[in-house]
């Protein structure tokens, strides 16, 4: 069974700010490349049709225009896109990985994947 969870954002948000899909469209433009999603592409990601996976200007446009923060976008579309369902953030929140199977990982590979993931945060802070 695929999975919709961005086209399931994508319709109950522009429900929650009562825009017309037209009205979304024209919102939806990354702030920094201006690229533009088209009517069409959402029309048929929100009608859970087949639609080629949006690239992070993509991500940033349907952020601005959902008014989302890009990571929650971000998470949908892995969802959807590569069955990524989970996500490890650092403690800090200076880092996180979206790891697919997480669910599936006994306790010690969760606490394995966590300190990865805080080894990244340190390690960039440090330069």
């Amino acid at each position: 069974m695929q999975r919709t969870d961005l086209s399931d954002l994508v319709r109950d948000r522009r429900a929650e700010l009562k825009l017309g899909l037209r009205s979304l469209a024209d919102r939806c433009t990354d702030p920094e490349s201006s690229e533009q999603l088209k009517f069409g592409w959402l029309f048929r990601l929100e009608k859970r049709e087949a639609v080629i996976p949006p690239q992070l200007p993509g991500l940033r446009a349907l952020a601005a225009g959902l008014e989302l923060p890009l990571r929650i976008v971000q998470q949908a579309a892995g969802a959807q896109f590569m069955g990524i369902v989970s996500e490890v953030e650092s403690e800090g929140g200076e880092a996180r990985a979206l790891v697919a199977h997480l669910d599936d990982m006994s306790e010690a590979e969760r606490r394995q994947v966590k300190a990865m993931v805080e080894a990244f945060a340190r390690s960039r802070s440090t330069g």
